[in-house]
């Protein structure tokens, strides 16, 4: 059992959070001077900007004891941050102003603490303020929320006096403090009766029990706490020290201790960085015990702090319960799913003199650090993407770039954050089988209701796939944020079921379910009628009575549910639901017909249908079948080689036939259908040799019959209109090059395919890749100096966890990192159409999927040992001119 508890402290901007955790630090005796948010000496707002703007940006930790008080942000910008930690509280503490009216924002922190279970208790603050009323809260809660919320404070009257008079008396043992409290809870105590009556109205089987004995356990109000059945509130005013002892021995007594495995295990839920650039990886520790020198996923801990505020002690050992920084971890980061995510993406811009390769690796920094900003490069613009909440947030980040990085940036065309879904259920099926590789999977694809992200089940017997397959399906799924086919935004609400999928004993590989998944999913989007979907917002409208009709009006056209909570002669208070995009400029606007006496305040709601759906789809004008990123059609295994079959063809080609894939076609005509297929999607000359050379040896393919075909309709279609045939590819290439203007002569290559189809680098590379890929850079540098190449070297990384991407100049050539859930093959692909046109393209790969996207986009192609013949003939020619 341990004794160590972490409590969150939450709270709607401007409720006095910050203030009561200095209070609880001051009662703690932790402090021996109260700090003020307005003096910028708070103890926990450390940042320089947190004091400028008297709000908390990040969260931070305090001892008290054996608690760790965790501080959060208010603002909702920052709420991604505050959601982070409730991953690894015990209990939290809402703190609702007294002096204003209950807010939506509050009611929405107070239901992802219930969602997530954790356990609550309300401090109703600023009760020296005119007007205040916690009455009015507390009935408000208890109508809009499951649980009982019961005041506490009003029943524990021992230490009001005590808690004026500084911290001579602070509290050192909670055991102490329970026994003072159970004392207030005597026979001897007139409040005693009440307070259990109305404990005991939470729960029928507590009550009977009351009825009888006339008292309630401490153990059983502890477990219902805990349970959520019951909330403890308790009210006072900070700023003043007035009712925080009470509130704090109120805590000490009311929670309970926890069991925790004695296994070793932990929980990321911050990384951050020291003044020295050094990596803080904030966790709690949830079982066993760590202790410096132990190794976690090959890395070592160099050392344990326990942060109070800004300054810490380093431990040998971080216990079960506790909070500490693991340093020395690099692989590490937060996993956990958020709920509260920005709605609105923006375009970064940066110092002209800057470019994005230099620009990009720090703030990839700030990505780790603040995952929600999902910062990515679009592929079309080469600008670099950023999520959002608002303005504070931007505002903060500029300044922080500009400190930490030495860069000045601007965000602009700011853009709402669409989603989509599928209103239908649908079966999505994707074969992946190039020469030597094999995948199949088939997902129905179900609609959820709003709100309930993607879900992953299996229907898939493991008879039929093996566990470790379907499990690879499953990280697949969630490995990649997939994109809808009406605008290309995210997709959500969809419940993914493997029902059928298939691997070959020798030819599968784990890329090659990658490739079966992703594809399934996208057929089945093409499939499905399709839903977008855009950001809602909860809003509260405080304004002058006599402005009620400009309100509503307004509301009604801006496509709002609302309705009046509340009115009387002077003000009205109108609440509802609104599309963020018709919100955000609002303010202004109330500002203006109220002449500054109305007020807006806006929580996100989640996601529904679009009211204007058509207009933002033509707006996008998003082209899903031109978006080779993600492939709906399949590739299957035709005369020896990858076949692209369109995503509305490749049911029938399937080698799994589901129930909902079967029809009552013919046997005869299906046949001959698949035989038509076959001749369409036909293999070109050139294919068939390599294939005949790779199999039967170089010379062999010279007596293999010629015979004239029809190229492959991609050589037809791409760049000569009227699906030309052709006798041959060189009567093609002679009408292609003659409408190729002179350009600059790039060569693609895929790093890992050479490194392993040459000998030496493929030896060298068992020993040290790294060492691989640096003698590769080195060959190609003088290669393309020689030449007069513009080559890009591509090396695959879309396993590397949180990797975004990366190009570096190495010499004279660029050297590219794919980012994560991106294949080189992916890279190579889309990066040798969009430098087609009046550039001479080649790409040096053995992939056989590569050779087939090449092949369809009138580009070069050599094989890595081709390349190693040219590069041993280039150096041949350089020794002789040189007379070595």
């Amino acid at each position: 059992m341990s004794e160590y508890k972490v409590i969150g402290i939450i709270a709607h901007v401007d409720a006095g959070k910050t203030t009561l955790s200095e209070a609880l630090l001051y009662t703690a005796g932790e402090i021996k001077k109260l700090g003020r948010v307005d003096r910028q000496d708070a103890f926990l707002d450390n940042f320089e900007m947190e004091r400028k703007r008297g709000i908390t940006i990040f969260s931070k930790c305090a001892v008290l004891n054996d608690i760790t008080l965790l501080d959060t942000p208010g603002h909702m910008d920052f709420q991604a941050e505050m959601e982070r930690t409730m991953s690894v509280l015990d209990y939290c503490i809402l703190v609702i102003s007294g002096a204003a009216k209950l807010d939506t924002h509050t009611i929405t922190l107070l239901k992802l603490l219930l969602k997530r279970q954790i356990p609550v208790f309300v401090f109703i603050n600023k009760m020296d303020m005119e007007g205040a009323d916690s009455r009015s809260i507390i009935n408000s809660l208890n109508e809009l929320m499951e649980p009982d919320f019961v005041r506490f404070s009003e029943y524990i009257k021992g230490g009001s006096d005590a808690s004026n008079k500084g911290n001579s008396e602070y509290i050192k043992d909670s055991s102490e403090t329970r026994d003072r409290v159970s004392c207030l809870f005597s026979k001897d105590n007139p409040n005693r009766e009440n307070f259990f009556e109305n404990i005991a109205t939470c729960d029928e089987e507590l009550l009977n029990e009351y009825m009888e004995t006339g008292s309630i356990d401490d153990d059983r109000i502890r477990e219902m706490i805990v349970e959520n059945k019951l909330v403890p509130v308790f009210e006072g005013a900070a700023l003043k020290n007035v009712g925080v002892r009470e509130f704090y021995e109120g805590i000490l007594k009311f929670t309970l201790d926890r069991e925790y495995p004695s296994e070793k295990d932990f929980t990321v839920y911050k990384i951050s960085r020291d003044d020295k650039e050094q990596k803080l990886t904030h966790v709690k520790v949830t079982g066993g015990e760590w202790s410096v020198r132990d190794i976690i996923d090959g890395e070592k801990i160099t050392e344990i702090r326990i942060y109070s505020g800004e300054k810490y002690e380093s431990v040998r050992t971080a216990h079960a319960g506790q909070l500490a920084v693991f340093m020395g971890l690099n692989n590490q980061e937060f996993h956990e799913e958020e709920e509260i995510v920005p709605v609105m993406t923006y375009s970064l811009k940066f110092d002209e003199g800057k470019s994005i390769h230099e620009v990009l690796p720090k703030l990839r920094i700030l990505q780790e650090e603040e995952p929600s900003l999902n910062l990515e490069v679009n592929g079309e613009s080469n600008e670099i993407q950023v999520r959002i909440f608002g303005k504070v947030q931007m505002e903060i980040l500029k300044s922080i770039i500009e400190k930490r990085f030495n860069l000045n940036v601007e965000f602009e065309d700011g853009r709402i954050l669409y989603k989509e879904t599928i209103e239908d259920e649908v079966e999505g099926a994707g074969h992946f089988e190039p020469l030597r590789h094999y995948a199949e999977v088939h997902l129905r694809m179900t609609p959820l209701e709003r709100g309930s992200g993607i879900q992953i089940k299996t229907e898939c017997s493991v008879d039929d796939l093996s566990l470790n397959w379907q499990r690879l399906i499953f990280t697949h799924l969630q490995e990649k944020e997939f994109r809808g086919v009406l605008t290309g935004s995210p997709i959500t609400d969809i419940c993914f079921t493997l029902v059928a999928g298939r691997a070959h004993i020798k030819h599968t590989e784990g890329g090659d379910f990658r490739e079966a998944v992703y594809r399934a999913v996208r057929q089945g989007l093409m499939k499905a009628k399709s839903v977008l979907l855009e950001p809602y917002c909860r809003f509260s409208l405080t304004l002058p009575t006599v402005s009620v009709g400009r309100a509503l009006s307004d509301l009604e056209q801006k496509g709002a549910t609302a309705a009046i909570e509340a009115q009387d002669e002077e003000n009205t208070v109108i609440t509802g639901r609104a599309p963020v995009s018709q919100m955000q400029s609002y303010q202004m606007e109330v500002v203006t017909y109220t002449k500054g006496a109305g007020s807006l305040n806006l929580v996100m709601d989640g996601y529904d249908r679009c009211k204007n759906a058509d207009e933002i789809i033509l707006e996008r004008g998003y082209d899903p079948d031109a978006d080779i990123s993600n492939p709906a059609g399949s590739v299957f295994c035709s005369h020896g080689a990858g076949v692209y079959v369109p995503w509305d063809e490749a049911d029938s080609h399937m080698h799994i036939q589901t129930e909902q894939m079967i029809s009552d076609e013919p046997i005869e005509k299906k046949l001959k259908r698949i035989q038509e297929d076959i001749e369409k999607y036909k293999t070109t000359e050139d294919e068939l040799n390599a294939i005949f050379k790779r199999t039967f040896g170089s010379n062999s393919s010279d007596a293999r019959p010629k015979r004239k075909y029809k190229l492959h309709r991609n050589y037809s279609e791409k760049k000569v209109a009227g699906g030309n045939t052709y006798n041959s590819k060189e009567d093609y290439e002679k009408i292609r090059k003659k409408k190729k203007a002179e350009g600059k002569r790039i060569l693609l290559v895929d790093g890992y395919n050479v490194i392993y189809a040459w000998e030496d680098l493929s030896e060298l590379a068992k020993v040290n890749l790294e060492s691989a890929r640096g003698k590769l850079a080195d060959e190609l540098c003088n290669y393309a100096a020689y030449k007069g190449l513009e080559l890009i070297l591509v090396f695959d990384a879309y396993k590397v966890k949180g990797n975004l991407g990366e190009m570096q100049d190495y010499h004279n050539i660029h050297v590219v990192y794919t980012q994560e859930a991106q294949t080189a093959d992916e890279y190579i692909g889309k990066t040798a159409i969009s430098l087609g046109g009046s550039n001479s393209v080649t790409v040096a790969t053995s992939d056989n999927l590569v050779q087939l996207i090449i092949r369809g986009n009138n580009c070069n192609l050599l094989s890595s040992n081709e390349l190693r013949e040219r590069i041993d003939e280039a150096n041949e020619e350089m020794q002789a001119k040189l007379g070595v």
